[in-house]
């Protein structure tokens, strides 16, 4: 379905968290990543509020990134892996303590 240039590329349903995630592109070109969840915290809160949760960022090589900013005494959590794609992914706080996610390509 394609509904004002956003495209399903892929909907799952994960039974350990009871929730859905839904997978968007955007004219083709970036992916916005929708979640439920039966019960979320009414507020902004870790790590699944209503809302937006965060924003994420695709990187080339996390290690670097990750690097970068502890050079400027920037706390990031430890690496982990996304059990659905495989793929690398930590998160870090912003000056507003609101977490963003930096995901490996």
């Amino acid at each position: 379905m394609n509904v004002l240039g956003l495209e399903i590329i892929k909907e799952t349903y994960r039974a350990a968290r009871e929730s859905y995630k839904l997978d968007l592109a955007l004219n083709g070109n970036y992916i916005i990543e929708l979640f439920s969840f039966p019960d979320p915290p009414k507020r902004p809160s870790r790590p699944e509020a209503q809302g937006l949760r965060h924003l994420a960022f695709e990187v080339d090589d996390i290690e670097v990134v990750i690097s970068n900013l502890k050079e400027k005494d920037i706390d990031v959590e430890p690496i982990r892996t996304d059990e659905l794609t495989g793929k690398r992914f930590t998160f870090f706080s912003d000056p507003d303590d609101l977490p963003l996610e930096l995901y490996e390509k």
